[in-house]
């Protein structure tokens, strides 16, 4: 049976599993080894060593072969005791909300808008007024294409007294994020997002305070953060380790490491700019209600959530932006009926959006007509 071609590179703007370059797949076609045998560990050393960069830290940087809700999990696991306030703006931190009922945490919600952001200040009153141990959290929100200054709500948590933790799935590499120097506890990530790998790798960085501070009895085994801790310390991981997404993921680093952490925030930033730019002037010429869901301000350098015109549906928008060669992203959860999602992130730049742009742009004149 023929198959169907696979469509050229630079047209795939889904908002995650994000577009991945063709040397990137073909180096997951490497031999195997064994995961406890040198040529793993100098390569255990050599993604590390990149990965530190990633997360701006010289801590150990934990790799779990699970997607990024194993560690978003293992962030509650491993968390101080006591009550946790999820700040939920969205879809994914209602999700790390929901996590944390599920493991077994007393969760109360600071709940805005989706779309909206959270006040640092506000986090500090709750925090103080509910005695709560742990604050969760989501730098970049991928339902929404918000932006949370992590920064100033840790900052905040620490001085109520709380550890705070952050999911960055679709954050690191494209949104700046500095776990030594903003004196972070506990960030995760995915693969699949703005590094630009195929699915299946989780990153996380954890203080010593945070893990000083950790339950003990509710770890697991899976994703008990003091076995990646000892496993880090001999270049190798607690459980067998996914060898194929390894040499995805240290080809994908030279790439990172190349540009540079400024370069890349700067280069996802002028991206996020560049769509919000198209979003006016498609209003300016058509009169259609186009713009993005978050204000300016507060959006992630990594994915829009564009509001979609009256009288059309995101089912519609996408299926004809797909008929013209690019994947962009339907809504997500409640606003599955009145956006569309264009992710700009990983390796994508802005002379490539812009014909995905533009390709949006026709099928918004072709069904207003």
């Amino acid at each position: 049976m023929p198959q169907a071609p696979e469509p050229r590179f630079g047209t795939f703007f889904l908002p995650g599993p994000t577009e991945v370059r063709p040397v990137v797949r073909q180096a997951m076609s490497g031999a195997m080894m064994s995961h406890r045998g040198p040529e793993f560990r100098a390569l255990y050393a050599r993604v590390q060593s990149g990965l530190r960069i990633v997360f701006c830290t010289t801590r150990p940087v934990f790799i779990a072969t699970s997607s990024a809700t194993g560690l978003m999990e293992a962030a509650i696991r491993n968390a101080p005791p006591g009550r946790v306030l999820a700040l939920v703006n969205g879809g994914f931190s209602e999700r790390f909300a929901n996590v944390s009922v599920a493991c077994g945490r007393t969760v109360d919600r600071y709940e805005v808008p989706w779309g909206s952001v959270h006040a640092a200040a506000e986090v500090t009153t709750r925090v103080r007024a509910g005695g709560h141990t742990v604050v969760s959290v989501v730098h970049s929100e991928t339902s929404t294409g918000a932006l949370n200054d992590v920064r100033a709500i840790s900052d905040a948590a620490h001085g109520a007294g709380a550890v705070c933790v952050i999911d960055s799935v679709s954050g690191i590499r494209g949104a700046e994020l500095c776990f030594d120097d903003w004196g972070l506890d506990y960030v995760f990530t995915g693969s699949q997002k703005a590094l630009a790998i195929p699915p299946g790798l989780a990153f996380a960085v954890a203080s010593d305070r945070y893990l000083a501070a950790g339950e003990h009895d509710r770890r697991g085994i899976y994703f008990d953060l003091a076995e990646f801790v000892a496993a880090s310390e001999h270049d190798e991981t607690p459980n067998t380790p996914a060898i194929s997404l390894y040499y995805a993921l240290d080809v994908q680093l030279e790439s990172v490491l190349a540009e540079g952490m400024p370069a890349g925030w700067a280069r996802h930033a002028a991206m996020c700019a560049r769509t919000a730019d198209w979003a006016a002037r498609m209003q300016e010429a058509t009169g259609l209600a186009v713009a993005p869901l978050v204000a300016a301000g507060h959006r992630s350098p990594t994915v829009t959530a564009i509001v979609t015109p009256g009288g059309m549906t995101p089912q519609a928008i996408v299926r004809g932006v797909a008929e013209r060669g690019y994947t962009i992203g339907g809504g997500y959860g409640k606003l599955k009926g009145s956006t569309v999602r264009i992710g700009h992130m990983g390796d994508h730049t802005v002379a490539g959006l812009d014909g995905c742009l533009d390709a949006c742009r026709q099928v918004l004149r072709a069904l207003s007509q």
